[in-house]
C-alpha cells in the first residue's frame, strides 16, 4: 500500500501566519479545512474552506475514544474532502489548536506531510482584519486511497511501559493541572503516568498574541525539561490537547515526537496500569 505521497516544493511553511494565507487563497493546489464545529463553520470560514469533523478522525470506542480509526475509514474521510497528494493542506480550528493539530498529526501518520497550521486559527485570522464568507464549499471528493500508518508517530502503552526508564524517554501529560495530579478525575482513576512531565497543551500558545504559538516556545519548553534530544510521548485524555503539543514541538523540529493516542482514557480506565498522584513526576 502506498502513503499519500509528498510534494516536491512546499509552497508554505508548516506553521503559516494569516497574512501569508491570504495571499495563496485562490491558488488550486491549497486544500483549506476548517475544523470549528458544524455551527461555527455556518456562522463563518475562511473562503475556500472546506468543513471536516474532528471526530471523524477518532475511533470513537470507549475507553480509548482518541485511538485512531481503521485506515479504511481515513480513507474515506481524506477521500470525501478531496484530499490527493498534489494538495497543500492548511487547517484551523477556533483558535485553541486542538482540532487543527489532531490533523496535522492524522496526516503526519498517513504520510501527508505536506501541511501547514495556521498559526492562532480563525481567532488570528480575524484579528488580522480579515474577512469571512457563509457559502458552504462542498469538496469534490477524492479517489479512494489505500493508506499504510507510520508507525514513528505513534505510541502505546506497551511502549510506554517499556522505555518509561530509558534516559532519552520523555511522556508529555498536556492535560490540566488537576487532571495531572489526580484531583480531577475523568476516568476510572486519576493521576499521571509515572515519571511523566506536566506542560498543559494550551501554555504553548500566547492568549494575548490572537493565540499564536508564544514565541519563546523553545525556551519556555526547555524550562520544562522537554528537549529536543528526547524521544517524547505526547498525550491528554484523548489526544486531541496533546495533538497541540506535537504541533509546537514539530514547529521546533523535534525529531523524535509520537503520540500515545489511547492517551489517559485508556491509561486511567486499566486497572493494572501504574500511576502516580501529586505534583512530582
Amino acid at each position: 500500500m502506498a502513503t499519500l505521497g509528498r510534494l516536491k516544493d512546499m509552497s508554505l511553511p508548516f506553521i503559516v501566519e494569516a497574512e501569508e494565507l491570504q495571499k495563496h487563497l485562490a491558488d488550486k493546489s491549497l486544500l483549506l479545512v476548517d475544523l470549528c464545529s458544524a455551527e461555527k463553520y455556518r456562522e463563518g470560514h475562511i473562503a475556500g474552506a472546506v468543513h471536516l469533523d474532528v471526530a471523524l478522525l477518532m475511533g470513537g470506542e470507549k475507553p480509548a475514544v482518541g485511538l485512531l480509526p481503521t485506515v479504511e475509514k481515513l480513507s474515506t474521510v481524506f477521500a470525501s474532502i478531496g484530499l490527493t497528494p498534489d494538495k497543500q493542506v492548511v487547517c484551523y480550528d477556533e483558535g485553541d489548536g486542538v482540532s487543527a493539530g489532531r490533523l496535522i498529526w492524522t496526516l503526519d501518520v498517513i504520510g501527508h506531510t505536506q501541511a501547514s497550521f495556521l498559526n492562532g486559527g480563525k481567532t488570528a485570522w480575524l484579528a488580522e482584519g480579515f474577512s469571512l464568507e457563509l457559502q458552504e464549499n462542498i469538496p469534490l471528493p477524492a479517489t479512494l486511497r489505500a493508506l499504510t500508518v507510520d508507525a514513528r508517530y505513534l505510541a502505546t502503552a506497551q511502549d510506554i511501559l517499556t522505555h518509561q526508564f530509558d534516559a532519552d524517554f520523555l511522556v508529555w501529560d498536556a492535560r490540566s493541572h488537576d487532571e495531572y495530579t489526580g484531583a480531577k478525575m475523568v476516568s476510572a482513576r486519576g493521576g499521571h503516568i509515572p515519571g511523566a512531565i506536566h506542560c498543559e497543551g494550551k501554555d504553548v500558545l500566547d492568549a494575548g498574541n490572537g493565540s499564536r504559538l508564544r514565541k519563546d516556545l523553545a525556551d519556555f519548553l526547555q524550562s520544562k525539561g522537554i528537549t529536543p534530544d528526547k524521544n517524547i510521548v505526547m498525550h491528554c485524555q484523548t489526544h486531541r490537547r496533546s495533538a497541540l503539543a506535537y504541533v509546537a514541538a514539530k514547529s521546533l523540529g523535534y525529531p523524535r515526537i509520537a503520540a500515545y493516542a489511547g492517551s489517559w482514557s485508556e491509561w486511567g480506565n486499566s486497572e493494572n496500569m501504574p500511576i502516580h498522584t501529586g505534583e512530582n513526576p
